[in-house]
C-alpha cells in the first residue's frame, strides 16, 4: 500500500483519537453547567408578585339599615358576572328577602289588628258620646219643663212653688255635672283614639319601611363602570351565598381603570430594601408581553400575618404610571422593584460561587485545565453576583463542583 493511501487512512483515525483525548474530561453535562462572566449593567431587584387594583373605587352597597330590623346577616341570592360593564341604573344583584318577608307578613297582620281595634274604639266612642249627649238633652228638656211649670204655678201654694224650685235647682246641678262628665269622657275618648291611631300609624310606618327595604334588596348601580366584587375579611370575594352585614354592606365596586396600582406583600428580608419612590417594572401573568413602569408609593411599617401563613408580611403599594385597556383589577402582577443599579461591572451566576474558610472562589476554566480561583464579591441579586476582582469578561466558570478537584489549592488574589 502506498504512503499516500496510508496517510489518507491514518489522518481520520488521528483526528478521532485527538478529539477523544481532548474532550475526554468534558461530558455534555459538564458543558451544560458552565457560564461566562459577563460585563454590563447589574440590577439589584426585589421581585414579588401582587394583585392589580384601582386606587379610586365607587362602592355599590346593600341596604345599611338592616340592623334596625335585626337582619344582621343577609345572604346574596343573585349576582351578575364579575367584569360586566354596566350603566347607572342597571341591575347588579338581589339579596335573599326570606327573613324580611316574614317580618312584612307579621307587620301586615299587626296592622290589620290595630286597624280593627281602632275601628272598634271609634264605634264605641261614638256610641258612648251619643248616649251622653242624649242624656244631656233629656236633662235640658226636663229642666225646661220644670221652669215652665214653675212659671204656671205662680198661684200655687208656696210649698208647691218651693218644691219646684228645689227640683229645678237639682236638675241644673245634674245638667252641669252631666255636661262636665261628657267633656271628660270626650277628652278621654279622644286620647284613647289618639293612642290607638298612633299605634296604627306606627305599625303602618314600619310596614312601609319594611316594604321600601324589600325594594332595596334588589341592587342597582348608580354609576357606570365594570363590576368587581368586594372581598370578605378572609380574602374571598362576594358571591351568591355570601352574607352582608350592617358593618360591611359593600357588595361590589366600580373601579376607575385609569387609576391603578399593584398591591403586594414583602417578607422581612426584602422589606428592608424597599423604599418609597423606588422604580418598579410591572408585568402581568395574563399578558406576558405587557410591562408598565411604576413607583413605590407606600411601604408598611408594621407587618401582618396573612391567612394560612405564620410569616410576617409587609404591605407595599405600587402606582402604575401608565394605563392599559387590558389591565383589570384582580390580575396577578410581577413587580421588579429596582433597589440599585451598577454599570459596567463583571457578573457571574450565584451558583458559580463557592466558599471555604470565608474565602470565596470559583472553578475557572483555563485552557484544558480547571483552576480554583479566589474572587472578591460585590453586590448580588437573586440570580447574579458582582465580581470585583479575580475574573474578567468572558472567563468561563463552572456552576457545580467538577469531580476530583476537592483537594486542589485555591489561587489567591494578588
Amino acid at each position: 500500500m502506498s504512503k499516500k493511501k496510508l496517510g489518507l487512512i491514518a489522518l481520520p483515525i488521528l483526528l478521532i483519537l485527538l478529539s477523544y483525548f481532548f474532550f475526554s474530561g468534558t461530558t455534555e453535562n459538564d458543558v451544560s453547567i458552565t457560564a461566562e462572566a459577563k460585563k454590563g449593567d447589574f440590577l439589584n431587584e426585589v421581585i414579588i408578585s401582587g394583585e392589580a387594583q384601582s386606587t379610586s373605587l365607587k362602592k355599590i352597597n346593600g341596604p345599611t339599615d338592616i340592623r334596625k330590623y335585626r337582619l344582621n346577616n343577609v345572604k346574596i341570592q343573585d349576582l351578575i358576572p364579575e367584569g360586566t360593564i354596566i350603566k347607572s341604573g342597571d341591575y347588579v344583584g338581589r339579596l335573599d328577602p326570606s327573613e324580611l318577608n316574614g317580618q312584612i307578613i307579621d307587620a301586615q297582620l299587626n296592622l290589620e289588628k290595630a286597624e280593627s281595634k281602632f275601628t272598634q274604639e271609634q264605634l264605641d266612642t261614638t256610641l258612648t258620646l251619643k248616649q251622653e249627649r242624649t242624656a244631656i238633652k233629656d236633662l235640658e228638656f226636663t229642666l225646661a219643663e220644670d221652669k215652665l211649670e214653675l212659671e204656671r204655678s205662680i198661684y200655687e201654694p208656696p210649698s208647691t212653688i218651693k218644691q219646684l224650685e228645689i227640683k229645678i235647682e237639682r236638675n241644673v246641678r245634674d245638667l252641669k255635672e252631666k255636661t262636665e262628665d261628657y267633656q271628660i269622657k270626650k277628652r278621654k275618648a279622644i286620647a284613647k283614639m289618639v293612642e290607638v291611631g298612633t299605634e296604627v300609624s306606627k305599625i303602618r310606618k314600619r310596614l312601609d319601611d319594611l316594604t321600601n327595604l324589600q325594594k332595596s334588596f334588589t341592587i342597582h348601580s348608580d354609576a357606570n363602570g365594570m363590576i368587581t366584587y368586594h372581598k370578605n375579611w378572609d380574602g374571598s370575594k362576594r358571591k351568591v351565598g355570601s352574607s352582608i352585614s350592617p358593618w360591611d354592606p359593600t357588595i361590589a365596586t366600580l373601579p376607575d381603570l385609569t387609576k391603578m396600582e399593584s398591591k403586594t406583600y414583602a417578607n422581612e428580608v426584602d422589606i428592608r430594601k424597599i423604599k418609597k419612590d423606588q422604580t418598579v417594572t410591572i408585568g402581568f401573568d395574563a399578558f406576558p408581553d405587557v410591562t408598565i413602569e411604576g413607583v413605590v408609593t407606600s411601604v408598611a411599617n408594621v407587618g401582618e400575618k396573612k391567612r394560612g401563613s405564620d410569616i410576617n408580611l409587609f404591605q407595599v403599594l405600587i402606582k402604575l404610571n401608565e394605563t392599559n385597556s387590558n389591565i383589570r383589577p384582580g390580575m396577578t402582577t410581577s413587580n421588579r422593584i429596582l433597589i440599585n443599579k451598577e454599570e459596567n461591572v463583571v457578573t457571574v451566576p450565584l451558583e458559580a460561587i463557592f466558599s471555604k474558610d470565608s474565602i470565596s472562589y470559583v472553578y475557572k476554566k483555563t485552557g484544558f485545565s480547571i483552576d480554583k480561583k479566589e474572587v472578591e464579591l460585590g453586590g448580588s441579586n437573586v440570580d447574579e453576583v458582582i465580581i470585583l476582582k479575580g475574573l474578567g469578561e468572558n472567563d468561563v466558570v463552572y456552576l457545580s463542583k467538577p469531580d476530583g478537584l476537592e483537594n486542589k489549592g485555591i489561587k489567591r488574589l494578588e
